[in-house]
């Protein structure tokens, strides 16, 4: 029994270590919460004038996405696993120039469907020092098992993504909290969610609800405030205002122990949202959880 108990411990410990790795600086902080933006809110500029506009709105991180222009001067080449260290370094540079903490990559769609192709995911997030693959992965318990393995090799995590509900997609099943929870809840504690709380709400889920059901397993949050419960065509408000209830999703995030990072993820104005993406940053670095 003592044998039996010291090595439930020791997976304990192993589990606690492999979730709390590497944890962000307290340099990538707004507020409480480790916060900057998913890089899509201004995916119609080039990744370094991209960086320049999440800094001058305050944020501190910042999630890639797959297939940002690169630079100006060139429509083909994208920002993603397939860009050569060369073309990596002045991305590097300006991070560092900026204080910048990269934190994400995704959203990946079809992750796990071979281990090449997922294998070069993981790689080009250690080259750059990224933590968290977001992904809304194949659906197949061979794809798991691909991620898995190279979750645990690389140690890093791997977050899923919620896009809202979609009658005319029956299909598309990841809008579920409680889907999503199936597939990673017995894997590897770095297996888990990229808590998308704009789309909850479209999917017509209160996201506090859908947090009590991820507890534990959220390392990443694509922050919306909604003017509008239950409507894909939701639109974005400044954090606070909206339909999203922002400060019960925020005091639950401190409660249950998750200090982000949070993702402002702007979906509208797409040229001249940053005065509004500065507005979510600064309401949230004025913000203080119940309590704490």
């Amino acid at each position: 029994m003592k044998i039996a108990l010291a090595s439930l411990t020791l997976i304990t410990a192993l589990a606690s270590a492999a979730v709390a790795a590497e944890p962000l600086p307290e340099s990538a902080k707004v507020g409480f919460f480790y916060a900057g933006c998913q890089i899509y809110t201004f995916k119609e500029f080039p990744v370094l004038e991209a960086l320049d506009k999440i800094a001058q709105s305050g944020g501190k991180t910042v999630e890639f996405f797959p297939g940002q222009k690169l630079n100006g001067g060139d429509d083909k080449t994208k920002f993603d696993q397939n860009t050569t260290p060369e073309q990596r370094a002045p991305v590097k540079a300006k991070l560092k120039e900026l204080g910048l903490t990269p934190v994400g990559f995704g959203v990946v769609g079809g992750l796990g469907k071979d281990e090449e192709s997922t294998r070069k995911v993981f790689e080009f997030c250690k080259d750059m020092g990224i933590g968290i693959v977001v992904a809304e992965p194949t659906e197949t318990k061979e794809a798991y098992d691909i991620i898995e393995k190279l979750v645990k090799e690389f140690d890093i995590k791997m977050a899923i993504h919620n896009h809202p509900k979609n009658p005319l997609k029956r299909d598309y099943k990841y809008w579920d909290p409680e889907y999503v929870l199936s597939w990673v809840k017995d894997r590897d504690p770095r297996l888990g969610s990229c808590a998308d709380i704009g789309h909850f709400v479209r999917s017509g889920i209160k996201p506090v609800d859908a947090i009590r059901i991820l507890k534990g397993r959220i390392f990443d949050s694509h922050v919306k405030d909604l003017d509008a419960f239950g409507v894909r065509e939701a639109k974005d408000q400044i954090w606070g205002t909206g339909k999203s209830d922002i400060p019960a999703v925020l005091n639950l995030y401190a409660e249950i122990g998750f200090h982000g990072p949070l993702d402002v993820e702007w979906e509208k104005d797409w040229l001249t949202s940053q005065p509004d993406v500065a507005k979510c940053l600064e309401w949230l670095k004025n913000f203080k959880p119940a309590g704490k």
